[in-house]
């Protein structure tokens, strides 16, 4: 097992900087001159589309973060909530290469709305919902987990670091579009807690950089599934 990471330092020098998470790429088209109307032109190269890769936004790590997670691919611990599992395919944002090895490093809220270790929390000496996955052959980092719940004063989110090379490349947030998760939340044990005070439209943060730091979001089974692509820089 590799050391824990302690990059807390690192993370402050991290600037925030205006990039883009996605942009879009159209596959060639080989077509002859007259064999095609503009219109089916344009039409085949929608369906050719292909995502390109630039730098993930970067956003505050948050008064939450805590160096040396475990390292495992279930952070639940047994919390309740609608299970959720988490997809992050990390890859060089120059060239959209997958990076092997890099170490994807997640936090978040619990169905109540609490960080674990921490002190306003009540949290002291606990880890539910904190863990690093490394990145497979194809740069992907799978964890289990349940689905965030709110605090206030912020839009639902997690919190995420990836490392390579012993080096903090990106430091972010995801985030939920606000109505998979008003669905989400007419489920046990989310709707006894009432309607959460912020969306998206109204939170700072979201607004620098998270409607390009959307989870792609689909219902699996009791749960659901949630992929991003982390476009970074080594």
């Amino acid at each position: 097992m590799p050391p824990p990471f302690d990059d807390h330092g690192e993370a402050d020098r991290i600037s925030r900087r205006s990039t883009l998470v996605r942009a879009g790429g159209l596959a060639a088209v080989a077509i002859t001159a007259g064999s095609a109307p503009v219109e089916a032109l344009a039409s085949e190269r929608r369906r050719s589309a292909a995502v390109a890769c630039a730098l993930s936004p970067e956003m505050t790590d948050g008064p939450y973060y805590l160096p040396g997670e475990k390292l495992r691919r279930n952070i639940s611990e047994g919390l309740p909530g609608a299970p959720l599992a988490l997809r992050f395919s990390v890859v060089e944002a120059a060239s959209c290469k997958p990076i092997k090895g890099a170490a994807v490093d997640i936090w978040h809220a619990s169905a109540g709305g609490k960080y674990s270790g921490e002190e306003a929390n009540d949290t002291v000496g606990l880890t539910f919902l904190r863990g690093i996955q490394r990145t497979d052959a194809r740069g992907l980092a799978l964890f289990q987990s349940v689905y965030p719940g709110w605090y206030p004063g912020r839009a639902v989110h997690i919190h995420v670091k990836v490392h390579v090379g012993g080096d903090v490349v990106h430091t972010g947030q995801v985030f939920f579009r606000d109505s998979f998760t008003d669905a989400v939340y007419r489920r046990a044990p989310y709707r006894a807690r009432g309607t959460r005070d912020m969306r998206n439209a109204d939170d700072s943060i979201f607004l620098d950089g998270g409607s390009r730091s959307l989870l792609r979001m689909r219902t699996t089974g009791k749960g659901y599934t949630g992929s991003i692509t982390l476009g970074v820089r080594r």
